[in-house]
């Protein structure tokens, strides 16, 4: 009698070909991009606003105002979701769980841009951190959502085979079910990394800095050169930000779940 064939792991096999695949690619892909629009733009004949705009050195600048915008964001994000996720699946805490999830829900669906000018117009300043706390907020869900399902979905058994060895309930968390939830946990954190390297854009609106304002100045300016380069930079850093994300869930997951 013959046995029908192991579909499922032919297309786990594939899965992890097709994923090895996209993280040798997708760095070259971002390295193409770059290189092709400054290349691009740098042998046209620009004018002296279009030097100032698009020099390495404004690029370098405002490139790295957008990484530190991003960190800033997915460090809040961490420090806030990663441990209230966990309280909220310890016995007596879950019933709050809908709480707090309709509250990062609210963050998730509501417009950053609009985030950003109500916190504008309450804090009445501006500046990195007007820009940081409203899109944390944005960015807030996944992580939180991931780490309270990652916690939901531990076997039952391994958490009463921890405790039947004498462990206390912190030991089973920190040995078996947060080891268990991190892949969750990385999942959710790429999204929020995402989310903030794309919303990072509109942080120009309260001068906390980022390749938006590149864009912004040519959109004004009707300078197609300057958009053009701020728009492929800012999509290319986003590529560059999902890539380590993935790298994150590749090699920062317990050995035996990867």
């Amino acid at each position: 009698m013959e046995t029908a064939p192991d579909l499922s792991g032919k297309e786990r096999s594939a899965a992890k070909r097709a994923d090895r695949i996209r993280l040798l690619a997708q760095p070259l892909l971002v390295a193409i991009l770059v290189a092709g629009v400054l290349l691009w733009a740098f042998s046209r004949d620009l004018t002296a606003t279009q030097q100032g705009s698009i020099s390495l050195s404004n690029i370098a600048t405002l490139t790295w105002q957008h990484i530190l915008i991003t960190i800033a964001v997915v460090l809040i994000v961490v420090v806030i979701a990663v441990p209230l996720g966990t309280l909220l699946t310890r016995p007596g805490y879950t019933r709050l769980a809908p709480f707090f999830v309709g509250i990062a829900n609210v963050g998730a669906a509501a417009p950053a841009i609009g985030l950003l000018v109500l916190f504008y117009l309450a804090t009445r300043t501006t500046g990195f951190w007007i820009g940081v706390l409203p899109i944390a907020f944005y960015s807030l869900l996944p992580v939180l959502r991931n780490t309270i399902l990652g916690y939901q979905e531990v076997d039952r058994t391994l958490i009463d085979a921890g405790r039947g060895q004498g462990m206390s309930p912190m030991t089973v968390l920190r040995r078996v079910e947060f080891p268990m939830a991190v892949p969750y946990i990385l999942a959710g954190l790429r999204t929020s990394l995402v989310l903030a390297v794309g919303t990072a854009t509109l942080c120009f609106l309260v001068s906390a800095g980022g390749l938006g304002i590149l864009i912004d100045t040519g959109y004004k300016l009707r300078d197609n050169v300057t958009l053009v380069v701020g728009a492929v930079l800012a999509v290319s850093l986003a590529l560059l930000i999902d890539w380590v994300g993935a790298l994150a869930e590749q090699f920062l997951g317990p050995k035996g779940l990867r």
